[in-house]
């Protein structure tokens, strides 16, 4: 299953993990990655803490268990490539979604984080 397919149709629950420069950890509840292809995903960040490690260290680690009994799901090992205002984006379904991001939290100033992704593991790893 693609990733595009596999986060659209699976339910369950995000965390990314970020480090400063100096590797100090922080990790943060995160929604669904928006997927433009198996090697590109993107976020929805805030100006918080997360945007603030991905500034200094560009290296994250997404963490998705899905919505069912026992442990199952992917983890996502990323670097950023680029941060984007939403300004002049193309991709329509991206657009929607940065909108709708927008609208539902209009206090905060929201960014597109663009990442490579590097590496895909399932959440748990056979030994």
């Amino acid at each position: 299953m693609d990733l595009k397919q596999y986060f659209s149709d699976t339910n369950g629950t995000g965390v990314i993990a970020t480090a400063d420069s100096n590797g100090k950890v922080d990790a943060a509840i995160y929604a669904k990655p928006y997927v433009l292809d198996e090697k590109t995903v993107v976020f929805i960040t805030a100006d918080r803490l997360t945007r603030k490690n991905l500034k200094s260290n560009p290296r994250a680690a997404f963490l998705f268990m899905e919505a069912v009994e026992g442990f199952s799901g992917k983890r996502l090992f990323l670097t950023m490539t680029r941060e984007s205002s939403g300004e002049g984006e193309s991709e329509a379904g991206l657009v929607e979604w940065y909108e709708k991001s927008k609208e539902a939290y209009p206090k905060e100033t929201l960014y597109l984080a663009y990442f490579r992704v590097d590496e895909v593991l399932p959440l748990v790893s056979e030994l």
